[in-house]
């Protein structure tokens, strides 16, 4: 995946913010009986953003260097077509 590396920068990034999210939830949880439950929900929704924000890029990126590939022939396309619906199917359950 030759778009993975050219933004492997960013998506670094993106993957260590989600870290610092759920660091931080891990945190929210742990402090018990002072636990804010809408501080939690916000923080997990904010987890989930973020997570679908980086499947967004890479998707993406796959969907514009693979499917869309010129020199590919018709049967990698549909391998291709169907690894995304694959993967969409998982993410979206």
């Amino acid at each position: 995946m030759t778009h993975t590396v050219h933004g492997q920068k960013s998506l670094l990034a993106r993957v260590r913010r989600i870290k610092g999210q759920a660091d931080a939830l891990e945190r929210l949880i742990e402090a018990g009986q002072e636990l804010d439950c809408g501080k939690v929900l916000q923080q997990i929704a904010a987890i989930r953003g973020a997570v679908a924000g980086l499947m967004a890029e890479v998707l993406e990126g796959h969907l514009r260097e693979h499917v869309a590939a010129e020199n590919i022939t018709t049967e990698q396309r549909h391998e291709e077509i169907e690894e995304v619906v694959s993967v969409l199917r998982t993410y979206l359950k």
